[in-house]
């Protein structure tokens, strides 16, 4: 294909096609062959629009077949998140504040707290993002714990920064463990 011909493909499709995820970002999942040239000024033109946007982060899902556009993705600014058998996934963070991309794990800990009060009363919140945003459904203060940090302390952090309720972590009710999550 000729520089003309390249130009055209860039203005006919200008942004790579892109779903909203639930935490304010996109992800961009690649399915059909693209050329480097292509993806590169499509890719600068996506980083453009997902900023003017007010996105927070972005996702690149690439097949295996398509390896030979990460280093251009990369130099844009993406890094490496996880990798699986068929796919890579790379990451960037597209606001000028700290990264909130929680980096790949096999395991992630959650936690949910019972918060009661002196009149037994149970503190109950709605999800302001997520997928029980919007829906009316109350349910108790839930996150996850960042990398390292003591169940306690993540217990009472998630609970204040759900609710701005300053909280006294007294006891661990249950665990509960969950194999093989998939990010297909």
């Amino acid at each position: 294909m000729g520089q003309n011909g390249v130009e055209d493909e860039v203005r006919k499709f200008r942004v790579l096609p892109a779903c909203d995820d639930e935490h304010g970002g996109v992800i961009v999942d690649m399915k059909e062959p693209m050329g480097p040239t292509v993806f590169q000024a499509m890719l600068k033109a996506s980083l453009s629009q997902w900023k003017l946007e007010g996105k927070k982060g972005a996702w690149i899902k690439l097949p295996i077949e398509l390896a030979n556009l990460v280093e251009i993705a990369v130099k844009e600014g993406f890094w490496y998140h996880h990798a699986e058998p068929r796919y890579l996934m790379l990451a960037y963070w597209i606001p000028e504040t700290k990264i909130a991309i929680p980096a790949n794990a096999t395991h992630q800990v959650r936690i949910g707290a019972i918060v009661m009060n002196d009149k037994r009363e149970l503190l109950v919140v709605q999800e302001k993002v997520g997928k029980f945003q919007g829906t009316g459904i109350w349910k108790i203060p839930t996150g996850i714990l960042e990398e390292g940090e003591d169940i306690f302390a993540g217990a009472t952090r998630e609970v204040k920064e759900e609710t701005g309720i300053h909280t006294e972590f007294v006891d661990v009710i249950a665990f509960r463990y969950k194999l093989l999550v998939k990010y297909d």
